[in-house]
C-alpha cells in the first residue's frame, strides 16, 4: 500500500531547520507530510536535520553552520580592515578627483569622498563617476559616456547615484543624465 503524503508549502524565507521542524510536527501528530525545499522533497517520516542539510547544501547542519560562521567572520574582518583604510583611501580619491574634476568642484568632492567610502558601495561609485566625467570633460560624446556607464554593471540604485554625482561634478552632467535616462 502506497503512503499518502499531505503536500505542504514552506513559507517564503523558511530555513532548512524550520522546514524540518515543521515536518517533525506532522510526524509527531501521526500525519505524513512532504514539502519541497529548494527543489528537494523532504518527507516527515524519514527526514533528519543532517539528512535535510546534506541533501540541500551538501553539508551536515554542523558543517553548514561552521561554514556560515566563517563567512560571517571573514566578512566582518574585511569590513573592519576596509574601515581602517578609509583615511588613506580618502586621500587617494581626493587626489584622483583633482586629476579629473574642475577646481571649483574639489571642495565638494572632498566632502563627499569619505561619505561615499563609508556607504553601501564602499566608494565604487567614485571611480565610476570620475570615468564618466573624464570622458565628458575631454569632449567625449554622450554616446561614449553612455557606453561607459552601461559597461559599469550598475543596479538601479547605483546607476542613480552615479548619475547624480556626474550631474553634480561635471559641467555637462545635466546633459548626460538627460541622455542616459
Amino acid at each position: 500500500m502506497d503512503k499518502k503524503y499531505l503536500e505542504i508549502d514552506f513559507l517564503v524565507g523558511s530555513t532548512i531547520e524550520g522546514a524540518v521542524r515543521e515536518l517533525w510536527d506532522f510526524r509527531n501528530n501521526g500525519a505524513l507530510a512532504c514539502g519541497k525545499f529548494n527543489g528537494i522533497t523532504l518527507y516527515s517520516d524519514t527526514v533528519t536535520m543532517d539528512g535535510a542539510y546534506k541533501a540541500i547544501t551538501g553539508k551536515t547542519k554542523t558543517e553548514f553552520d561552521e561554514a556560515h560562521q566563517k563567512v560571517r567572520e571573514d566578512t566582518e574582518k574585511r569590513e573592519a580592515e576596509f574601515k581602517e583604510s578609509i583615511p588613506s583611501l580618502t586621500e587617494e580619491w581626493e587626489a584622483k578627483g583633482r586629476q579629473v574634476l574642475d577646481q571649483d568642484k574639489w571642495d565638494y568632492w572632498d566632502k563627499i569622498v569619505p561619505i561615499r567610502l563609508g556607504d553601501l558601495y564602499h566608494g565604487m561609485e567614485l571611480g565610476c563617476c570620475l570615468d564618466i566625467v573624464k570622458i565628458l570633460n575631454e569632449n567625449g560624446s554622450l554616446d561614449e559616456a553612455k557606453r561607459e556607464i552601461d559597461s559599469q554593471g550598475h543596479s538601479g540604485m547605483s546607476f542613480g547615484l552615479v548619475c547624480a554625482m556626474v550631474k553634480e561634478f561635471c559641467n555637462r552632467g545635466v546633459e548626460f543624465v538627460g541622455y542616459v535616462r
